[in-house]
């Protein structure tokens, strides 16, 4: 029988508890803008901007990983309330590819999750190199805010899913708005030079971690507060509306262009001239749509850009899984799938707070390469784990690996290419990413780890 980790009554999060770890997430902001922010040993100040881009991605992650405990549940919902026929026919196609590949049915769930991840991932593949061209041309701002109005709408529909297509058509909204990530990072690169850059990206890091840490616990503190509702996820689904509204009015009053008109690309067709290149595998990974660069700068983004590919399409199949994994292995409530993933923020926090940002640069690949031996025995330990403590100890490896491989990657790459590029040469480098994310959960899906796993 498999046991679970037991918690004091008193860790239950409640609401005020809930409350006070969003505002954390905003002292956090403060408190290393006040640390980051001391000049460096050439008096050089990290930019204003660069905060302004945190407290903005804080709070889109708050909103992002919100339904990360619920998914599980949400799936379990729509196969009891679907009245639409949506669900129904895909869980006969779900039936169908379980049959052929000979997995057990006890795996049709997590096939499930992994199309549902995999979709949202295609789309900011398909997506994200064209919002970066276009953000060469009419500016960072612009198109930050529009993609973050696409994000709200997205979650608008969440709200008031009570079918599955509606769930369906908001999560194919949520995907092709996805590209402000990329953005975030073209906008870090615009502002800070090449010894500032790795603190910018170790922050955009940061961002993600405090994200996973309290948005997973705020959404199971949702779920569990509507316990017994057949309408659970209402309440998550307002909340990340709320705060995506709120990232609109924070950009509009905040956010100031990183990109002056003079630097900008001159017309779309300029931007956009191998737009076709830009869902073309072949062309993003050889970077084709990135013109007049020396023939050592291409070698090298092709190189990380691989790497990068190879990393997530791994990482990625493990991250949509690891929540079905605990509800069907070691019987996981919502609440403690969101304190797990509390623990897993709270580690790449760390990591990225007191390591990658001090990072030289220059060392950045040797930092990466010590990331992804780290990612290899969490992957071995959290498939055979039998006991939640071995558990928690492969996925204290993973928030290692999580927080260090990812930042270092994107600052190697944000060194490369003109003003004019940045938004594509970082999109193009985030869509190679949307691409593994792709694939990844529905190779971890089918393959013969989950098998092990429920084995």
């Amino acid at each position: 029988m498999h046991g679970t980790l037991s918690y004091p009554s008193k860790f239950i999060v409640s609401k005020p508890c809930a409350a006070f770890l969003v505002t954390l997430c905003f002292e956090l902001a403060l408190f290393v803008q006040t640390r980051m922010a001391v000049p460096t040993s050439q008096g050089e100040r990290v930019p204003r901007t660069v905060y302004v881009i945190f407290v903005y991605l804080v709070i889109d992650l708050l909103a992002f990983t919100v339904i990360l405990p619920l998914l599980p549940s949400i799936l379990d919902y729509y196969s009891h309330n679907d009245k639409d026929g949506l669900y129904p026919w895909l869980e006969g196609c779900i039936r169908y590819l379980q049959s052929f590949i000979g997995a057990p049915s006890s795996l049709n769930k997590v096939l499930f999750g992994g199309c549902i991840g995999s979709l949202y991932s295609f789309l900011q593949f398909l997506t994200a190199p064209l919002i970066g061209s276009l953000s060469d041309v009419y500016g960072r701002k612009w198109m930050l805010t529009l993609t973050t109005c696409g994000i709200a709408l997205s979650y608008a529909l969440w709200a008031v899913s009570n079918n599955f297509a509606l769930f369906v058509l908001s999560r194919i909204i949520g995907g092709v708005s996805k590209g402000n990530i990329s953005l975030s990072t073209a906008v870090i690169a615009d502002v800070c030079n090449s010894k500032l850059r790795g603190k910018g990206m170790a922050l955009i890091g940061i961002a993600f971690s405090v994200g996973f840490i309290v948005g997973p616990l705020i959404g199971a503190q949702f779920a569990a507060a509507s316990k017994g509702s057949t309408e659970f996820y209402v309440g998550p689904a307002l909340f990340a509306l709320l705060l995506a509204l709120l990232d609109v009015v924070f950009l509009c009053l905040m956010f100031t262009e990183s990109l002056p008109q003079e630097k900008r690309a001159h017309s779309v067709a300029s931007s956009l001239s191998g737009a076709l290149s830009y869902v073309n595998p072949a062309s993003l990974f050889t970077f084709q749509p990135v013109q007049k660069l020396p023939l050592k700068d291409h070698q090298v983004l092709r190189q990380c850009g691989l790497a990068y590919f190879s990393y997530l399409l791994f990482y990625s199949g493990l991250e949509y899984s690891l929540s079905f994994l605990t509800h069907s292995r070691f019987q996981y409530t919502r609440m403690q799938q969101g304190k797990m993933y509390f623990m897993v923020g709270l580690v790449m926090a760390a990591v990225q707070g007191g390591y990658v940002h001090r990072v030289p640069p220059g060392k950045e690949i040797r930092v990466c390469l010590v990331g992804v031996m780290m990612i290899i025995p969490s992957f071995i330990i959290i498939g055979v784990s039998w006991s939640p403590y071995v558990l928690y100890s492969g996925l204290l490896l993973y928030a290692f690996s999580s927080g260090t491989v990812v930042p270092c990657l994107t600052t190697l790459v944000s060194k490369y290419g003109a003003p004019t590029q940045k938004g594509t040469i970082l999109g193009i480098f985030r869509s190679l990413g949307a691409l593994a994310r792709a694939l990844g959960p529905m190779l971890s899906a089918t393959g013969e780890l989950q098998i092990v796993w429920e084995s």
